[in-house]
């Protein structure tokens, strides 16, 4: 939990107090200001949890890569020739492809 939707939070509660005490009072200016300020508090929290998202998002995608990366070195670290072969395999094909793409063009 990140300090927008920590602030967001009490902004919102804040707002509901303020705007039972303007009702309670009959202060309709008091009442209108907690409703904002909850909308507010909201929106405050909405993002906060949108940036908690994306943050959880990009520590996914590092770990992931991490992972893939483990693996490719241990496949190279075991399966060297195997991995050269198909290097090479790859190599040939993307030529292949590219110098048929210029006789199109």
């Amino acid at each position: 939990m990140n300090e927008d939707r920590i602030a967001g939070t009490a902004r919102n509660l804040g707002g509901k107090v303020q705007e039972g005490a303007g009702k309670l009072a009959g202060d309709s200016v008091t009442d209108l200001k907690g409703k904002v300020n909850e909308v507010v508090g909201s929106a405050q929290d909405a993002y906060g949890k949108a940036a908690d998202a994306v943050m959880d998002g990009a520590a996914a995608v590092k770990d992931s890569a991490a992972d893939a990366a483990d693996y490719v070195a241990n496949l190279v670290k075991e399966r060297p020739y195997t991995v050269a072969v198909g290097a090479f395999f790859v190599g040939w094909a993307i030529s292949h492809i590219s110098a048929h793409r210029r006789d199109y063009y």
